[in-house]
C-alpha cells in the first residue's frame, strides 16, 4: 500500500508502490507521465533494478497502469539508459524491446524518440573503452515519447531555441530560394526571422549537480541522496511542450522528485511515487523555501553562447597517420600497457576509470585552438 508522505500547492508525494498510487488514480485524469524508470542494468543498483531479460514482464503492469491513467490526448515520456550483455562489448536491446512491446502490445503510439547527451558523461564503459579501447564512451539516453493516440498535445513553440550564428548570418545576408543538391526545394519562407529555431530531437544536458541545493540541504541534514538523477531541464523540456498550468503530472518512479520540482515551479498538478522512504527524506529538500530562492531566475534572453554544447566534427583530429594495427581478435585478449601521456601545448589533463589503477591523460579540447572544422586532416 502506498501512503501520502507530502504535500505542496500543487503536488502531491506518495511512499509506497506505485502500482499502488497509480490503481488509486481515476482512468483518464494524467495528461503526462514523466518519469526515468530503473534501468535494465547488469550491476545491481542501490536504488533497485532489474535484469534486462526480465524486465519486459516486470515492466507491464506498469504499462497497463500508464494506458489506464492517461488522457487520450497525453504522454508518456520515459527516459532510459542502455545496457552492456554481460562480458563482451556488444548492447543489450532491452530499451528497444521495450519500445516495440509498449507499441504493439500496449497500443501506445511513438510521437517521437529524443536522444539525451549527457556531454559530462565519463568514458565507460571503462573496460572497453578506456582499456581495451575498442569502443567509444556511452554518453547517450533514449528518451521514448509516446501516447495514446497519434495526436498528442503538444507545441515546440514552448521549446524553442536561439538561432545559431550562421542562421544568423543568413537572416542578416539574406537567402535566395533555390533547390539543394540533396533535393530539398528551400522557398523563401526559409529566410523568416521567427525569433527563435526549432530544436532537434538530441537533447544537451550535462548531469552535473555537485554544489546544488538538493546536495547542500543533503550533506547539511545527513540524508542519503539519490545517485541516478536526472537534470532538472530534461522533464521541464517535456511539461512545457506537452501540458499546461493546471494539467497534471505523474512520475511513477519519484526517486528524489526532480519532476515534481519542475512542475511545481510550472504550475502543474503533480503526483510522485517512490518506494524509499529514505529517498524523500532527502527530497523534501526540493521543496523547503530556501530552495526556491537558490534558483536562479530565468534569463528573458541569451547573450552569452559560450556555455552550448557543439559537437566537432568526427574528423577533427585525423592526421592521416592509423597508429598501431587494429587487434586481430577484435579486442577479446586484455592487453597489459603502459600509460602514456598525451600533451598539448598547454598542459595535460589526467583522468582515472574505475576498471583499473591505470592513470590516462586526455588533451585539452583541440577544437578550441583550430577555428576551421578538419583542419587537422591532410
Amino acid at each position: 500500500m502506498s501512503s501520502l508522505f507530502y504535500r505542496t500547492k500543487y503536488g502531491k508525494i506518495y511512499l509506497g508502490n506505485s502500482i499502488d498510487t497509480l490503481a488509486a488514480t481515476k482512468p483518464g485524469t494524467v495528461d503526462l507521465i514523466m518519469t526515468s524508470p530503473p534501468f535494465g542494468l547488469v550491476r545491481k543498483k542501490e536504488y533497485g533494478n532489474v535484469e534486462a531479460g526480465a524486465y519486459l514482464d516486470w515492466f507491464k503492469p506498469f504499462a497497463q497502469q500508464f494506458k489506464r491513467v492517461l488522457k487520450d490526448s497525453g504522454s508518456l515520456v520515459i527516459d532510459i539508459g542502455g545496457a552492456w550483455i554481460p562480458g563482451q562489448p556488444t548492447r543489450s536491446l532491452y530499451h528497444f524491446k521495450l519500445l516495440i512491446m509498449l507499441c504493439e502490445e500496449f497500443g501506445f503510439h511513438l510521437a517521437q524518440e529524443f536522444y539525451w547527451w549527457s556531454p559530462s558523461k565519463l568514458p565507460t564503459p571503462a573496460e572497453w573503452v578506456t582499456v581495451r579501447r575498442i569502443r567509444v564512451k556511452d554518453a547517450i539516453n533514449t528518451v521514448w515519447w509516446l501516447s495514446k493516440t497519434p495526436w498528442p498535445r503538444a507545441s515546440n513553440r514552448r521549446v524553442l531555441q536561439p538561432y545559431s550564428p550562421s542562421m544568423k548570418e543568413l537572416l542578416a545576408k539574406g537567402y535566395k530560394a533555390k533547390k539543394r543538391p540533396s533535393g530539398h526545394d528551400i522557398s523563401e519562407k526559409f529566410a523568416i526571422d521567427n525569433g527563435a529555431a526549432i530544436p532537434p530531437n538530441l537533447i544537451a544536458l550535462p548531469n552535473t549537480e555537485s554544489n546544488s541545493h538538493y546536495h547542500r540541504y543533503c550533506q547539511e541534514h545527513g540524508l542519503k541522496a539519490h545517485p541516478a538523477r536526472y537534470p532538472a531541464e530534461l522533464p521541464e523540456y517535456f511539461i512545457r511542450m506537452c501540458t499546461d498550468e493546471g494539467d497534471t503530472v505523474f512520475d511513477p518512479f519519484g526517486g528524489s522528485c526532480v519532476t515534481g520540482e519542475v512542475a511545481e515551479r510550472l504550475k502543474r498538478k503533480w503526483i510522485c511515487a517512490e518506494l524509499s522512504e529514505a529517498y524523500l527524506r532527502s527530497a523534501l529538500g526540493r521543496f523547503a523555501p530556501e530552495a526556491q530562492q537558490a534558483r536562479p531566475p530565468i534569463a528573458a534572453k541569451v547573450e552569452d553562447e559560450s556555455n552550448y554544447y557543439r559537437l566537432p566534427r568526427p574528423g577533427i583530429l585525423w592526421n592521416g597517420s592509423h597508429g598501431t594495427a587494429l587487434p586481430a581478435d577484435g579486442g577479446r585478449a586484455r592487453t597489459s600497457t603502459q600509460p602514456k601521456k598525451v600533451t598539448t601545448k598547454d598542459k595535460t589533463r589526467p583522468t582515472t576509470h574505475s576498471a583499473s589503477n591505470e592513470m590516462e591523460t586526455y588533451p585539452l579540447a583541440a577544437a578550441a585552438h583550430h577555428s576551421a572544422q578538419g583542419e587537422l586532416w591532410n
